[in-house]
């Protein structure tokens, strides 16, 4: 390959593609992005999707509908296809090139992991969760790497939640600061079918109502080590396969409030049972197991490759998410 490194974004919208195209516009790249009305190409244009990747060094899939939304059938169906559409769209255009990117990471989920109270899950766990949000996860996966790609390292990137990025964030600050802001109690609630099992071969939600008293993992990133960890990750090409983006500093749903409170200087927070959190949560327009699913991920490749967290620990990635 010749001349400026060009890298294409397959959705670059919202906060942490705007903070990825910064960083490898800094890094020397020419950034594309592909999205619903371009800005250089559409999703339902393939000719021109094949245009920006045949020769791109880098390809990076983020797009999908935020899961920040209420699991009806009409969100359930646009956040698996908007997933798996797109990605395909990625896999068949690098499968076209006659100069296929040598670097293909696409956007995943750490909800993939079963709910774990036990001991944190890394790569090489595959008891893996059922029901929606994992079968998303295995759907948007499985697309990634359809196919023999000789050219391309694929990279899956099982995300958590990132702070600096996105409304989670947001939602738990105010919360914090409105003196809402104590642990988030699981329990038994009322059977329903939103976190049913979707696509090709949905798997059969275990309806846990587990007891967590606030025990249940927050696991997380912020913004700055996810694309710290994206040039750590082109810079290694003896990796490929899963990666969880997440910091190695895992905490239960009351440190995390509490480290919340601290931040905003909120002296206390009272605490929320399911029973008072479905009704608010049907108000918000979005789910509990946002707050409610103990997800406890580990770094595993990022760390055994030697990754350097610039925000390892919760207290001070939310002082620096805060502060900015």
């Amino acid at each position: 390959m010749t001349g400026v490194r060009r890298a294409v974004l397959g959705g670059g919208s919202g906060a942490l593609g705007s903070a990825l195209a910064r960083a490898l516009t800094d890094d020397g790249y020419d950034v594309r992005v592909i999205g619903r009305n371009g800005p250089d190409a559409r999703w339902d244009d393939p000719d021109g999707i094949l245009r920006l990747v045949d020769g791109a060094e880098l390809v990076i899939g983020l797009a999908g509908k935020s899961v920040n939304a209420r699991y009806t059938d009409a969100n359930r169906d646009e956040i698996l296809r908007s997933r798996v559409d797109t990605t395909r769209a990625l896999n068949e255009a690098i499968g076209r090139a006659e100069h296929p990117p040598l670097v293909w990471m696409n956007a995943s989920t750490a909800t993939l992991y079963r709910y774990a109270l036990d001991r944190p899950q890394t790569e090489k766990d595959t008891d893996f969760d059922t029901g929606f949000s994992p079968d998303v996860g295995r759907n948007w996966e499985a697309e990634l790497f359809r196919g023999d790609l000789p050219g391309t390292r694929r990279i899956a990137l099982r995300t958590t939640i990132v702070l600096g990025e996105g409304p989670v964030g947001d939602v738990l600050f105010r919360l914090a600061r409105f003196g809402i802001g104590g642990p988030q109690h699981d329990g038994w609630w009322f059977p329903h079918r939103r976190y049913r099992g979707i696509g090709p071969h949905p798997t059969e939600h275990r309806q846990s109502g587990i007891r967590s008293r606030g025990r249940q993992r927050f696991s997380w990133i912020h913004i700055d080590d996810f694309v710290g960890a994206i040039r750590f990750l082109l810079d290694h090409p003896e990796i490929d396969g899963p990666v969880n983006m997440a910091a190695p500093g895992a905490v239960e749903n009351r440190e995390l409030m509490a480290a919340l409170r601290r931040t905003v200087g909120m002296p206390f927070g009272l605490p929320a049972w399911r029973f008072m959190l479905e009704p608010a949560m049907w108000m918000l327009r979005t789910e509990p197991e946002l707050i409610l699913k103990s997800r406890w991920v580990a770094p595993g490749v990022l760390s055994d490759a030697g990754y350097e967290f610039a925000h390892p620990e919760l207290g001070e990635a939310l002082r620096d998410i805060r502060g900015s």
